[in-house]
């Protein structure tokens, strides 16, 4: 089941969903509205191919500000400016609002798994012309759906907690 704007209200207003800061435009009618935070990761143009076990960090160079050029074709890491925390009975899909996806930005796809708590970091794939992106705007949507039961093993991984843009971690 979906959630609506009536259900995130009244997930919000008990706690049981936590979106902060929150803003009173981010509720929309079927989810709601993330905005960038004040980071970005950018992919390396490196000739040495990844393997497992290296230090996924020497593959980004990390940016901190206040506005971000997407150049063509590039894939960075974005952050929310939100830190977001569902309970075990609710997950959300992540899209990339329509006006953005309009100029050519994607998002692959991505879903915030139940249980989830922290700042999403999201991979941009850029359009076909420099987009400048603001902290602060609206860049994203969660579709929130609940689960028939709450799930046996909420998620408890690597990223849980996560601040600021997170890079690729592997476990032995």
């Amino acid at each position: 089941m979906i959630l609506g704007d009536r259900d995130l209200k009244y997930y919000l207003e008990k706690k049981w969903i936590l979106v902060d800061p929150l803003t009173e435009d981010s509720v929309r009618e079927n989810g709601i509205d993330m905005r960038v935070g004040g980071e970005i990761a950018r992919f390396k143009k490196v000739d040495k191919p990844f393997e497992e076990g290296m230090n996924p960090d020497e593959f980004f160079i990390r940016e901190k500000g206040d506005e971000f050029i997407i150049w063509p074709n590039e894939h960075v890491l974005m952050v929310t400016e939100e830190y977001l925390r569902l309970p075990p009975d609710v997950m959300a899909f992540v899209n990339m609002r329509s006006s953005f996806a309009r100029l050519g930005l994607l998002v692959p796809p991505t879903i915030v798994d139940a249980g989830f708590e922290g700042q999403l970091t999201i991979e941009v794939m850029g359009s076909g012309f420099p987009i400048k992106l603001r902290k602060g705007t609206r860049f994203l949507h969660l579709i929130f759906a609940k689960t028939l039961t709450p799930v046996e093993n909420p998620y408890k991984g690597k990223y849980q907690g996560q601040k600021g843009v997170t890079t690729p971690k592997f476990t032995k």
